[in-house]
């Protein structure tokens, strides 16, 4: 695919007029108890929603106001989100840093769209037809299947699996492993019989360390078991690295493409989705796709003051910017979402962990909050004492569904009434009169979005993981940073490979003043790490 030459960088939010007037409405809006905004506005609820593709977004809990919501409109326009939106849909190269195209939005897209361009359109349809006839044939044949990846490769599809475990009656027992320390690894062989267990091994590039060391040891357990001969029936990949794959042994017919054009964190969609595609079917695998696609359409033309991502994305700046609120807990009401903020952790942080423009010039402003959170119910009974009374402050998002996804209503009409008798407690507090005692005084406003649906069903999934793409995405255009590399990760990967040697003990030594960064081998070594290394080995 050939794209556009990078586009200049358009002007961060900072440097806008709308960014100075939330600037002055910091001290006022921003300073209001909630229960003086509620009674200002006997329909709050209304003003401060809004619902597209079975998702309602209540933020009425956030400290905002008409005049806060409209110059958060004209941020919008002025940092020119529409059009950088339109950008990434043509497959411009919006990954400045890496002059690559973002087109995540193109794995989701239906014959005749054409995100990207004609022939990515062709590419998508005809990779994800060819996991598709895969992921039916393998779920005949296996009965366990091990997804091996770590990041986006494990993340994505790990989260999904779990949470529409409703709807994978009849797959194999899908598993995944990503640490490197060998321990999930070694549960997993402990369980299965190796004549009915295929592994997936998603990396890009085949050379991920972690991913490799676990599938060797995988390779190893199946050959063993069931001869060299019978690895390639065993072993599927997804990756670029055809000699590597040859290599391993991996079938030939059991390989799936992936693009530069879609980072890790964003490719649940793709072949790096396999797994979950066996989970539930080819058809809850393309209703998944259409979720994620319904929201793609809403935030590509709905207007800002009814766009749930950019609302989101919106809110996030007011909170960390003009609020300073440095995290954001996400607190699904649903057991099923449990890895849910896990995902998200990458997802945002990864993504906006950044402090250079995409101009190259250090920001000074805040980038993105650190993204933290459990099961909502749990929390309650586990960090929420901190959040209502303790000094910190956090903003909060709660996600909710209507209906069990267990079946069990009774139970999950329990979790509901806790949901919104927490965001009540976060919003409103209890004062002094009421509680009768300074230890039981709540201050309250703390900002709360309500994030609800009618069910947790692979659509919805779908929705829920591409709203909080695009609020991702939102965030870079106004904070003018690229969300699409990660040099940061970059570099800890390669300390690692320089340092492997020193702690298996295959260096031969190192002279004086050696770095980490002068290159594998004994000389990478730094001089100041051999004492403890020396311990290290010692305890093995």
């Amino acid at each position: 695919m050939s794209a556009p030459a990078p586009q200049p960088p358009r002007v961060a939010g900072p440097e806008t007029q709308p960014w100075q007037r939330l600037r002055e409405l910091t001290s006022m809006t921003g300073a209001r108890q909630m229960r003086e905004l509620f009674a200002a506005d006997p329909k709050r609820f209304e003003h401060c929603s809004a619902q597209a593709a079975n998702l309602l977004l209540d933020y009425s809990r956030q400290r905002v106001d008409t005049e806060v919501l409209a110059t958060f409109a004209a941020l919008a326009e002025a940092v020119g989100l529409r059009e950088a939106t339109a950008a990434m849909r043509r497959g411009e190269q919006i990954n400045t840093t890496e002059k690559r195209a973002v087109l995540h939005v193109a794995l989701r897209q239906r014959a005749g769209q054409q995100l990207g361009g004609a022939q990515v359109e062709r590419m998508v349809l005809a990779e994800r037809e060819r996991m598709l006839d895969f992921a039916e044939r393998v779920g005949r044949r296996f009965k366990t299947v091990v997804n091996i990846g770590i990041g986006g490769s494990d993340l994505g599809p790990a989260m999904a699996v779990q949470a529409l475990q409703r709807y994978t009656e009849g797959a194999p027992r899908l598993a995944f492993v990503s640490n490197v320390d060998g321990c999930q690894i070694s549960d997993l062989i402990a369980t299965a019989d190796p004549a009915t267990t295929l592994f997936i091994v998603a990396s890009k590039t085949f050379t991920t360390q972690e991913t490799l060391a676990n599938a060797r040891a995988a390779r190893e357990w199946v050959a063993g078991a069931l001869g060299e001969a019978a690895v390639p029936d065993h072993f599927a990949a997804v990756s670029v690295n055809t000699a590597a794959m040859n290599a391993f042994g991996v079938h030939p017919d059991y390989r799936f493409e992936m693009w530069d054009w879609v980072g890790g964190r964003y490719s649940i969609w793709s072949s790096i989705g396999v797994s979950l595609a066996i989970a539930i079917g080819r058809d809850r695998f393309l209703a998944f796709l259409d979720g994620g696609r319904d929201i793609d359409e809403h935030f590509a033309s709905a207007p800002w003051g009814a766009n749930l991502p950019a609302l989101a994305a919106l809110l996030g700046v007011w909170n960390s910017n003009f609020l300073a609120l440095p995290t954001l807990a996400v607190l699904p009401y649903d057991q099923r979402l449990a890895r849910f903020p896990a995902y998200l952790q990458q997802l945002e942080m990864e993504s906006l962990g950044k402090s250079v423009t995409q101009g190259g010039t250090a920001v000074q402003w805040t980038t993105g909050p650190v993204i933290w959170g459990e099961p909502g119910n749990n929390a309650q009974h586990s960090f929420f004492q901190l959040l209502h009374q303790g000094t910190p402050r956090a903003a909060l998002d709660f996600l909710l569904p209507a209906r069990s996804s267990c079946g069990r209503q009774g139970q999950h009409d329990l979790a509901i009434a806790n949901c919104l008798a927490q965001a009540e407690a976060f919003a409103f507090g209890q004062s002094l009169d009421v509680a009768g005692s300074v230890h039981k005084v709540h201050d309250g406003n703390r900002p709360v979005s309500l994030l609800t649906f009618d069910a947790l069903d692979p659509a919805t999934l779908g929705r829920l993981i591409a709203h909080y793409e695009h609020k991702v995405f939102a965030q870079s255009v106004i904070w003018g940073i690229n969300a699409f590399d990660q040099w940061g990760v970059e570099l800890g990967k390669k300390l690692c490979a320089e340092l492997v040697p020193a702690v298996t003990g295959e260096e031969a030594g190192a002279g004086p003043g050696a770095t980490a960064g002068a290159g594998a081998g004994p000389a990478a070594v730094p001089e100041h790490l051999r004492p403890l290394l020396k311990v290290l080995r010692g305890w093995k």
